[in-house]
């Protein structure tokens, strides 16, 4: 649909007479984004669901836009003051306690994934994971357990098991042509995908 066809839909179906043929342009194009309310009704105009037009949500701001929440009831609901709630999901930088970020978990439905992305600690487990899987994983396992809130008997496995990979892959590229180089680009992708390893061994997570 064109973005005149769009914006009459919401005029005429939903009382938006705010929305302008520019309105759905700056929206397609990122330049603006749609509020709560403006998203559901977007959706309902292009007969699919709000999660198509946002994707797989990753930041606190998409999130919430799929649950079709104000930020005001979001903070409201968790406890925190709006201005520093809405001060996290412009930066990307979650400075609430944890009776605050277990509430916000319960209120967007976040998995524990979306949660550690959401507060802004992906580079930390990331960093953890690759120190786990480069030396010792019993190390680690304390600091990745309460950085994702879980039990450390629950990371034995996936630790165990990522590490047997990533040294079989060190030693395997070490002996083939190449040497040192050809294991270091290997033991790079590793790392970099070192993510999606650890919560794909983690499918209740």
């Amino acid at each position: 649909m064109a973005p005149g066809h769009v914006a009459h839909g919401l005029r005429a179906s939903y009382g938006m007479g705010h929305i302008t043929p520019d309105t759905v342009t700056a929206w397609e194009r990122g330049l603006a984004a749609p509020s709560p309310p403006e998203l559901t009704a977007l959706a309902a105009v292009l007969w699919c669901e709000p999660t198509q037009l946002i994707g797989t949500p990753r930041g606190l701001r998409e999130h919430r836009l799929v649950r079709g929440y104000a930020a005001a009831d979001v903070a409201r609901t968790i406890g925190m003051d709006v201005a520093t709630y809405e001060t996290a999901e412009r930066t990307g930088v979650w400075s609430g306690d944890a009776r605050q970020s277990a509430a916000l978990a319960s209120v967007l439905g976040l998995t524990p994934r979306d949660r550690l992305t959401v507060m802004g600690h992906d580079a930390r487990l990331a960093e953890l994971l690759g120190e786990a899987v480069a030396t010792r994983w019993q190390a680690h396992s304390r600091a990745i357990a309460k950085l994702i809130g879980i039990e450390r008997r629950a990371l034995e496995e996936p630790l165990r098991t990522m590490h047997q990979e990533y040294q079989r892959l060190m030693a395997a590229t070490l002996s083939r042509a190449g040497g040192a180089a050809a294991s270091g680009e290997q033991g790079r992708i590793y790392l970099e995908r070192i993510l999606d390893h650890f919560w794909s061994r983690m499918p209740d997570r």
